[in-house]
This record gives C-alpha cells, structure tokens and sequence, in this order.
C-alpha cells in the first residue's frame, strides 16, 4: 500500500520562488520540483536512521536522510537542492555543451562531454542529471530553504553518463534501468511531507510539474486460453481479470476470448 499524502501547505505559490526550464525534453521528458522553506537541518529521528542503516546506508542529516529513504520505499530518485545557492531559483536541464568540468558531491572534479546531461541554474551546472549532485548547491547545516527534484531520465542517456564517468549511484543505478515516469509527483509531495514533519518548515502551495512530452501507457491483450495453455491448467477469466487488476492494470475491454489492459508505467 502507497503510504498517504497529505500536505500542509502555505498560501505562497511554489512558481512565485522557482522555475524549471527543460531544453532537452528527449534525455529529461519530465521534472517536478517542490520547494520547502524556512527548515531546521539537523540529525534524523531514530526510526529513519534505524530504517537506513538496516539497508547499509549512512545518515547524513533529516533532508537527505528523506530521500534516500524515499528511494528505497517507492524506487524514486530524488535530489535536494539549495534553494539560495540556485541562481535566480532556477533550474535548467540542458545539454553540457562548453562546459568541461564539475565538482560532484564527492569533491572529485569530473570532465564532461558536451551530450552529458546536465542540471543548471541560471549560471552554472548544480548536478549530473540522474547520476549525481554538485557540492555548490548541496544541503548543508546552513540551509533553510530547499527544492525537491523529482524526475524521470532517459535511461541511455543516464547509462552513457554514468559509465563514461565510471560513477554509478543509487540513483543512476535506478535510472538507467527505467523508472516510472508518472511516480515522479508522489515522489516529490511525499518527500515533502516527510522534510516537514522531521525537519519543520513550510511546504509551497503547488507543485512545478514539467513534462512536454507526456508517456502514455502502453495496452496489450491476453488471450484467456494462452494463460491456460501456459500454466496447464485453466484460470477462470473473472480471475484472470481480477488478479491483473490488483497488480494495477486498467481493464480496457474483454470479451468471451480475451481481455484487453492499460499497462501501469512502474
């Protein structure tokens, strides 16, 4: 069961403090962003911490500690920016063109080839898209205001990265494999709704939700007698329908033959 979301939200409207421009929709076909004001960075509560150490991961402090715990429950990468070290609060996912070098949140310098994906603000690269964030907008014990960055890549894209820089993350690990792109809005209010109930704060009204080219769910039909034939043994057809309804497929149509589905994206 997805866990519920209800937010707390501020009468400020979330476009009034940041923007997202996507100049490359083919590599990035998707970016949602929420913002979270005035939080109190400091060590996570003992149940997130148990959670992720149970997994081998290392708490770092309440906002990462979300994501990454986010990322293991739904498969969802996200990333926390800075909001005041995002220049004029804007995101732009580009091509890296001219810009040769970054310094990931490793403090290793990078060097980049121009069809590298890039997340930008108004003035310089702040993460390799789907792989890594930058140490010039990462959330520190100084930060009181943040942007949840929540989207979906192109696998390849991610993947070329990712090995051309010999750098492989959970987050690129899960990329490049294909995340579902219509999970990305859950992601990012579920995340704030966490941030805010352990780290305070408020949540901007509103969610920045980028996608140009939206991806449509795929739909197949299945035979009832091809399931028979498979398992060697016959499945009722108000089984066969019920079972892929609770796996969450949209029955379309059926007849006395076959039944024909909408395929989740995840």
């Amino acid at each position: 069961k997805m866990p519920k979301v209800e937010l707390n939200s501020s009468t400020t409207n979330v476009n009034n403090a940041a923007k997202v421009i996507i100049e490359d929709s083919a590599a990035c076909p998707r970016y949602v962003a929420k913002v979270v004001k005035g939080v109190e960075i400091k060590e996570s509560p003992e149940w997130l911490k148990s959670k992720l150490t149970a997994i081998g991961l290392r708490p770092i402090n309440n906002v990462v500690d979300v994501t990454n715990f986010i990322l293991y429950e739904i498969g969802q990468p996200l990333h926390s920016f800075d909001l005041d070290m995002l220049a004029e609060n804007t995101i732009v996912v580009k091509k890296a063109g001219d810009i040769k070098k970054f310094v990931t949140l490793d403090s290793k310098e990078r060097n980049l080839l121009p069809e590298d994906l890039l997340i930008c603000d108004a003035a310089k690269p702040v993460a390799i898209a789907g792989v890594m964030g930058g140490e010039n907008s990462e959330v520190t014990n100084k930060t009181t205001n943040i942007l949840i960055e929540s989207a979906y890549f192109n696998p390849s894209s991610v993947r070329k990265t990712a090995k051309k820089l010999a750098l492989s993350t959970d987050a690129s690990y899960r990329f490049e494999r294909g995340c579902n792109p219509n999970i990305t809005l859950y992601a990012a209010e579920r995340a704030a709704q966490l941030i805010q109930q352990i780290a305070g704060g408020e949540i901007l009204d509103g969610v920045i939700d980028v996608y140009p080219n939206q991806i449509k769910p795929k739909t197949a039909s299945l035979r009832y007698e091809r399931v028979a034939k498979i398992l060697g043994f016959k499945v009722e057809k108000e089984t066969v329908d019920n079972i892929l309804c609770k796996l969450g497929f949209i029955v379309l149509d059926h007849n006395e033959t076959s039944v024909t589905v909408e395929i989740p994206t995840f």
